[in-house]
């Protein structure tokens, strides 16, 4: 295959540049420290903030009987009683004494689906970001057809980064990683026509977090 002249001389010079690398200008800049900032005491309230600013509606527990008191009064207020509830089994002790009247079923009609509770893998703080895989009972569910989510967490599944965020997964997952890992940053938004900013375009119009200061059972 016969080579241009013009490409030949390119080639030449690539080569060159190869033999007599140009060392760093700045050695000790690249790639050594995070560009990021060291993360904050209090893990909780960097989330929170960083969530809310992000249009997520965020609430703090201090206890179970506190959730089961602010999330019994949340569904009340929106009128919510019938809530899909795919881990209701795993989540069993927590929803015990919250008002009978609110139904938490574990199957329920996509159409038919309104309000959705569950768990998540962890919270991250930096970004304000809920993490969701298709390890979860809810798979890709919750988070697409439900128009609000409701995620309850506690305050030992916070970490700082998604770096962090990611070993977590490795090490409950190991080789075994769910199909799909998902990070929900707020509620699910588009700009993508005429730049017009649309909530719940894609998901969940209203995105919840509860954290509980001890613990799931």
């Amino acid at each position: 295959m016969k080579v241009s002249p013009a490409k030949e001389n390119i080639l030449k010079r690539i080569r060159n540049a190869l033999s007599q690398p140009v060392p760093l200008p700045f050695p000790q800049s690249e790639g050594n420290s995070s560009v990021f900032m060291p993360p904050p005491k209090d893990l909780d309230v960097h989330f929170a903030e960083t969530f809310v600013q992000l249009n997520g509606k965020f609430v703090f527990c201090e206890d179970l009987a506190q959730f089961r008191q602010l999330f019994t009064n949340l569904c009340k207020q929106q009128d919510w009683k019938q809530i899909w509830c795919p881990e209701k089994a795993t989540l069993h002790a927590l929803l015990a004494g919250i008002d009978p009247q609110i139904v938490f079923l574990s199957q329920i009609p996509l159409e038919q689906i309104e309000v959705s509770l569950t768990t998540c893998e962890c919270l991250v703080a930096r970004t304000g970001s809920v993490v969701l895989t298709t390890g979860q009972r809810a798979g890709r569910t919750a988070s697409v057809y439900a128009p609000t989510h409701v995620v309850v967490a506690s305050v030992n599944q916070l970490v700082w980064d998604i770096r962090d965020a990611l070993h977590v997964l490795k090490e409950r997952y190991d080789n075994s990683w769910p199909s799909v890992c998902t990070f929900h940053t707020g509620p699910s938004r588009t700009s993508d026509i005429e730049k017009t900013l649309v909530m719940g375009a894609h998901g969940p119009k209203d995105l919840y977090v509860f954290l509980i200061d001890q613990p799931l059972p």
